[in-house]
């Protein structure tokens, strides 16, 4: 009896490079397309226990947008694990410092949270102004604004 379910593995993943230009897209929407596209879900080879997604670049990521009041009212938390060490850093700040680390933050929330999500965010490459030095991996530049901006 032969093996009828395809199950993808490090021999058989073709990958390729994405150029996605981030400028007037909204957050949340932006993260959740590329967490998409690196986790793999939008071939039909995808498996769930491996890692079949594409290499993603993100240019202009000093031009995204946030809905509503978040520019204000979010806050990113992080702990130096010492008594009393906890820092919150409003997104304006965030934003206006590293643009490129605001985007990541979102998009790595969105990979599962194991060994296998920690393999896939290394396959995002992120940059504030509109160049990038990928250009020798021909990536293809794909339209993830689908209506919504």
């Amino acid at each position: 009896m032969t093996q009828k379910t395809f199950m993808a593995n490090d021999q058989n993943i073709n990958r390729e490079w994405v150029l996605v230009d981030a400028a007037d897209m909204v957050l949340g929407r932006l993260a959740a397309r590329v967490a998409l596209i690196l986790r793999g879900k939008h071939k039909p080879t995808f498996t769930p226990h491996a890692d079949a997604g594409d290499y993603v670049v993100i240019i202009n990521t000093d031009k995204i947008k946030l809905t509503g009041n978040k520019m204000r009212d979010k806050y990113y938390f992080r702990h130096s694990t010492y008594p009393g060490g906890d820092k919150h850093t409003q997104a304006k700040h965030l934003f206006e410092k590293a643009s490129d680390k605001m985007v990541h933050h979102a998009i790595k929330g969105m990979l599962p949270k194991n060994s296998l999500g920690r393999k896939m965010i290394t396959k995002l490459k992120l940059y504030k102004g509109d160049t990038h030095p990928h250009a020798a991996q021909m990536p293809k530049k794909i339209d993830l604004h689908g209506g919504n901006k």
